[in-house]
């Protein structure tokens, strides 16, 4: 998830360069950073980038060159307006000193930057360009973290076929498992055997029956099978922006440990052990990098 864009544009004689930023996280973290008098702006920022992108710690930065002279700031009426009707009702309310005015002064949207003489249209038209320009960097940004998966994806990829090669050696480890537990159970009676008058045949027959149901790992293994079949069609699939296919991996990967845990618990013998703790190893390598993937 990680990319960088920038694109220039000019309106009405000011001039703007936007830069988007993004890097790995396992949310949506946007941080916007506007010149004064701008600040109105935020929330129509945030609201696209969330339609865009779902996954990333996203940096906006909108640089503005204007003319050197002609620069003016204004207030914005209905903000002043509504943030009045803010202080009145919490001053009613809240026995405090009121609020300074630089403190109100910095809230988002009171001052607005315009430039000498302009009208409000003539901003707005200003504003939906500057909009655009950042739409534009989307474009870019979004083709340079496409770019990326592509490259995570064949790694991804080789990593599932680890885990289901992993799988076949656990089937066959498995096999050996009742036999193990057996001369195991044999072992154990031959060494009380000398101790005990007599040995109950269909008890003996209860433990044996017992042990190798609680060795079992055909369901693990099925479950386990069937996680990595779910990643690969997740792998497989054409994401839109609505789509959190990361997301959708990393529970995936909180299954994929659940039964090999279980697997490692299971074993009787250090081959199926170690193929077990082989698997917790391939798992946790495609977690990190599934943090990388939207």
């Amino acid at each position: 998830m990680t990319g960088f864009a920038r694109v220039e544009g000019k309106s009405d004689g000011v001039s703007w360069v936007w830069e988007t930023k993004s890097v790995n996280s396992r949310g949506l973290d946007i941080r916007c950073r506007l010149p004064g008098g701008m600040e109105s702006l935020e929330p129509e920022l945030r609201s696209r980038t969330q339609k865009r992108f779902k996954r990333g710690n996203i940096t906006l930065s909108l640089t503005l060159d204007r003319p050197a002279s002609g620069v003016q700031l204004h207030l914005d009426e209905e903000v002043v307006t509504q943030l009045a009707d803010v202080v009145s009702s919490l001053t009613a309310r809240i026995d405090s000193a009121p609020p300074h005015l630089d403190g109100l002064l910095r809230v988002p949207g009171v001052l607005v930057t315009r430039e000498a003489g302009e009208s409000e249209g003539s901003r707005k038209v200003r504003e939906a360009s500057i909009l655009e320009g950042l739409e534009a960097t989307f474009d870019d940004l979004a083709a340079m973290r496409e770019s990326e998966g592509e490259r995570l994806g064949a790694l991804l990829g080789e990593q599932l076929k680890t885990l289901a090669q992993l799988c076949d050696a656990v089937e066959k480890s498995a096999a050996a498992q009742p036999q193990i537990l057996l001369e195991r159970l044999k072992s154990r009676i031959a060494e009380l055997h000398d101790s005990l008058q007599a040995i109950d045949e269909g008890r003996l027959a209860q433990e044996v029956t017992f042990l190798a149901v609680k060795a079992d790992i055909r369901e693990e293994l099925d479950r386990l099978r069937g996680h990595i079949q779910a990643a690969e069609e997740l792998m497989s699939l054409k994401a839109g922006p609505g789509e959190a296919v990361g997301r959708k991996l990393d529970f995936l990967c909180q299954e994929f440990n659940r039964e090999a845990n279980t697997i490692c618990s299971k074993s009787a013998d250090m081959d199926l052990t170690k193929t077990g703790l082989e698997i917790k190893t391939v798992v946790e390598q495609f977690r990190e990098q599934i943090q990388n993937i939207e």
